[in-house]
């Protein structure tokens, strides 16, 4: 019952304090974080310390300006993001400009001196799913940075640019997401180049280049292309390649159980320490204890000193349990050579025979990333399989797919298990 009323009043206080938002916002006040260009300052025309005021950033409303007018003259997302960011401008946090985030501003009419509230219905649950379709637009109390004419010419570009045009080329991209740039670390995406042979055929080249560069322009990174083709038949070719010879496989979990058998080693000797650390920290708080009960010493004067042992305690104490369960929690133990072949065995088996939306999802569940030299090559292929492996392998539409070989007779948990090929 308790806790029952308790909830009750929980949901109240919600539904108030939505309900005075809501007042706030059409009344023209904002909520929440100002956008790029304001900033809250003392309200001069109100004696109240609470009481407070928008005003205009004059060195942002220049990039605002900037942003806006580029749009208007033609320009792109990401050619407005690359000149912003080759300038040297930053994001409210200090980021350097995406497309996303150059959208975000010349959606938002915050600019042109209006307020938006409720955009999005159960921001927790469905975030940008659950858009409001009547979100509060009021006139603001703030100076607007966007004169009317400009902002309008804005809304109907981005109105007109709207529409999600049709896929130009087709492609399956299994590794998108995964391949991680060599230059900056940022995520691969897919990219396609046309070209016209001398018959006049146009051709389609489809690549991984760079998310960074596609979405930041050329100040952040460069695109770091790699043929789809060629990446895919690399990381295929070396699972197979790692099957097919036994020894390469024992080498490789060999080097694991290495770095496991020598990781446990300097682990085992903070703890050691630690718990010398606390045999010496109690010690000093029962010699205070001992000597406060023979009236030797007035409790007054080192209730300080016992106070600031007892917190070396509680440091002491919990660094302890972090590592004696990072020793036990069976992460360090060795690493089974037949389980390894057996789940890297399936792994393949499955991406050489289940659907194209099967096999990027196993993709992405078992590969960590996968890391390029300065040549543009695969370098290294990092894979992580732990208890959700019996799960995602049992499962009967890719058990189907793979065959009877993966059908596993035992599901008991496995440990995480992680490999460089």
């Amino acid at each position: 019952m308790m806790g029952a009323v308790g909830e009750l009043e929980r949901n109240t206080i919600v539904e108030n304090v939505k309900m005075g938002m809501k007042q706030r916002a059409k009344k023209g006040e904002h909520n929440g974080k100002l956008p790029l260009g304001y900033r809250v300052v003392p309200d001069p025309g109100n004696l109240s310390k609470r009481s407070k005021a928008v005003t205009v950033v004059p060195e942002e409303a220049l990039i605002i300006r900037k942003i806006f007018e580029l749009y208007a003259a033609g320009r792109g997302l990401k050619s407005i993001a690359n000149e912003l960011n080759h300038t040297g401008y930053k994001t409210k946090t200090g980021n350097t400009f995406s497309t996303t985030a150059i959208k975000e501003i010349l959606n938002n009419p915050f600019y042109s001196g209006k307020v938006r509230y409720n955009r999005y219905d159960n921001w927790s649950n469905k975030r940008r799913r659950g858009k409001s379709a009547e979100p509060i637009i009021a006139d603001g109390k703030h100076e607007a940075i966007i004169h009317d004419v400009l902002w309008e010419k804005v809304q109907f570009l981005l109105q007109k640019k709207s529409f999600t045009p049709a896929r130009i080329f087709d492609g399956e991209f299994l590794l998108s997401g995964l391949i991680r740039c060599p230059k900056c670390g940022a995520a691969m995406v897919a990219s396609r180049t046309r070209s016209k042979t001398k018959t006049g055929e146009i051709v389609n080249r489809l690549y991984y280049s760079c998310g960074a560069f596609r979405s930041k322009g050329s100040s952040v990174c460069s695109a770091n292309s790699i043929r789809k083709q060629e990446a895919e038949e690399e990381v295929m070719n070396r699972l197979a390649r790692v099957l097919s010879k036994d020894r390469i496989l024992k080498a490789i979990v060999d080097k694991i159980n290495h770095r496991l058998a020598t990781r446990t080693i300097p682990l085992q000797e903070e703890l050691k320490h630690i718990r010398s650390q606390l045999e010496q920290a109690e010690s000093k708080k029962r010699l205070y204890l001992d000597l406060i009960e023979q009236n030797k010493l007035d409790n007054s004067t080192v209730a300080e000193r016992i106070q600031e042992i007892q917190a070396k305690l509680n440091e002491l104490q919990a660094n302890k349990s972090r590592l004696e369960l990072e020793l036990t929690e069976g992460n360090t133990s060795p690493v089974v050579f037949e389980q390894v072949r057996e789940l890297i065995r399936g792994f393949h088996q499955v991406l050489t025979a289940a659907p194209f939306e099967q096999r990027k999802t196993l993709l992405h569940l078992f590969i960590k990333r996968i890391t390029m030299d300065a040549s543009k090559k695969i370098e290294t292929i990092e894979l992580s399989f732990d208890e959700n492996v019996d799960s995602y392998f049992s499962d009967s539409t890719v058990a189907a797919a793979a065959g009877d070989s993966l059908q596993h007779k035992q599901a008991r948990k496995r440990e995480k298990i992680e490999i460089v090929i």
